[in-house]
């Protein structure tokens, strides 16, 4: 396992520009966010940039990795922590190859075991499985069923549940084996980040697994 995934709980993950987005990931992580990935689609460059080395900097003041999502490029500039990778992303090898051993790579395996399987032999640091519930980041993602996170367990990595989680579904996949719970609506859409994240990270602590 990758040192700096040792510890499960909430991975906190962004989408798309917002104002306030250095306050919202700093009460994320006030509430326990374990990981956080700056996940943006738009075409504003130097934007993007600016905010991604930004929580960098924040991000390493707590400890916590940062994880980019997709953009390989913009990983290596800020100097991230790793990246995560899609089903239409470039290949693991390249990742790794430009981003080095010591980086987080992370993928989406959806619904299937069998790309987790290939992906976590091939070096992922990570698998991620979902949509768990329906997703109004993805409204047409692809269903996962729990039982994806107890097949998985004997891959040695961890294992991330994504896709439509709030408070009231959250516990269920904990239960099941989810490592990491990825949350972005149902976090950053909020009233009170810090609250929800501490929601999340609760689930965890009455688990029995330490924070």
């Amino acid at each position: 396992m990758h040192p700096k995934l040792r510890y499960p709980g909430l991975y906190a993950i962004t989408d798309g520009p917002r104002d306030d987005l250095l306050e919202a990931v700093a009460r994320a992580l006030e509430g326990g966010a374990r990981l956080v990935q700056y996940r943006d689609k738009t075409s504003d460059h130097a934007r993007r940039h600016a905010e991604a080395a930004a929580l960098r900097q924040l991000c390493a003041g707590r400890g916590v990795p940062l994880i980019v999502n997709d953009d390989l490029e913009l990983a290596a500039a800020i100097g991230a922590d790793g990246v995560h990778l899609g089903e239409q992303d470039l290949a693991l090898s390249a990742a790794r190859t430009a981003l080095g051993e010591q980086a987080i790579i992370g993928v989406s395996c959806y619904d299937s075991l069998e790309r987790a399987r290939e992906l976590a032999a091939a070096g992922a640091d990570y698998v991620a499985f979902g949509a768990f519930f329906p997703s109004p980041t993805k409204p047409l993602a692809r269903r996962a069923a729990p039982e994806l996170l107890r097949q998985s367990a004997a891959l040695g990595v961890p294992r991330v549940a994504i896709g439509g989680i709030t408070p009231d579904n959250a516990a269920s996949l904990v239960g099941a084996g989810a490592d990491y719970l990825a949350v972005i609506s149902a976090l950053f859409g909020a009233a009170d980040v810090r609250a929800a994240a501490q929601t999340f990270t609760d689930l965890y602590t009455s688990s029995g697994i330490p924070r």
